[in-house]
């Protein structure tokens, strides 16, 4: 088998560590924040959302890269577009014959990925700019750190709001704080995930 190089791993740790940590899309550059508040209210819904998304940002990344020179600058953002709506249009009719009950549970907000501000971003920003590979990488990375991100508020939301967590009933059926089911309960719990981040990478930047 061949040898991966150091340097190789340094690369693809530091696309984790990009897409995860340090530039995290939700908690960090603050995008996708309608699909996060409006499908965090169950943990299921945040996984299923999330590797949807997972799935357009490779796809779309990878396309995008691979067509980024045949691509005419004026309607850049009109082709990305149309490419990222292929992809999902796949994953919303794939979605509909598999998990038909998650498909009914996130209902538009999973047609609405077309315009989710992360994918268009990492589209313009990234895989616009770079060779097929680190694209899809990067596109895995970021999607990822949407997923955690979702799950973490999704997660809190569902086990204060509801009382349970993945549908298992934690506190005999009862929710300890309803109103985190409600959309004021997102925004505070999207506003904590946010300051914790904050302030962890302060300390972090204040260690060096």
């Amino acid at each position: 088998m061949p040898k991966v190089s150091n340097e190789a791993k340094i690369n693809i740790a530091q696309f984790f560590r990009n897409g995860i940590i340090e530039n995290n899309p939700t908690f960090v550059q603050l995008l996708g924040m309608c699909p996060t508040l409006a499908t965090s209210t169950s943990l299921l819904n945040a996984l299923g959302m999330g590797a949807a998304a997972t799935f357009v940002l490779i796809c779309s990344n990878l396309a995008i890269s691979l067509l980024r020179k045949l691509i005419p600058q004026k309607i850049r953002i009109a082709a990305y577009i149309v490419i990222i709506a292929g992809f999902v249009t796949m994953i919303d009719l794939l979605m509909q014959a598999f998990v038909p009950a998650l498909s009914n549970s996130l209902g538009l907000f999973i047609p609405l990925i077309v315009v989710n501000c992360i994918i268009l971003a990492r589209a313009e920003s990234f895989a616009s700019k770079n060779r097929p590979l680190p694209s899809a990488l990067d596109g895995l990375t970021m999607g990822i750190g949407f997923t955690i991100a979702l799950s973490c508020v999704a997660a809190v939301r569902e086990i204060l709001g509801s009382g349970t967590l993945l549908g298992f009933e934690l506190f005999g059926g009862t929710a300890p704080l309803s109103i985190f089911a409600l959309p004021a309960g997102g925004f505070l719990v999207l506003g904590f995930f946010i300051a914790l981040v904050q302030f962890l990478k302060s300390r972090k930047g204040g260690t060096k």
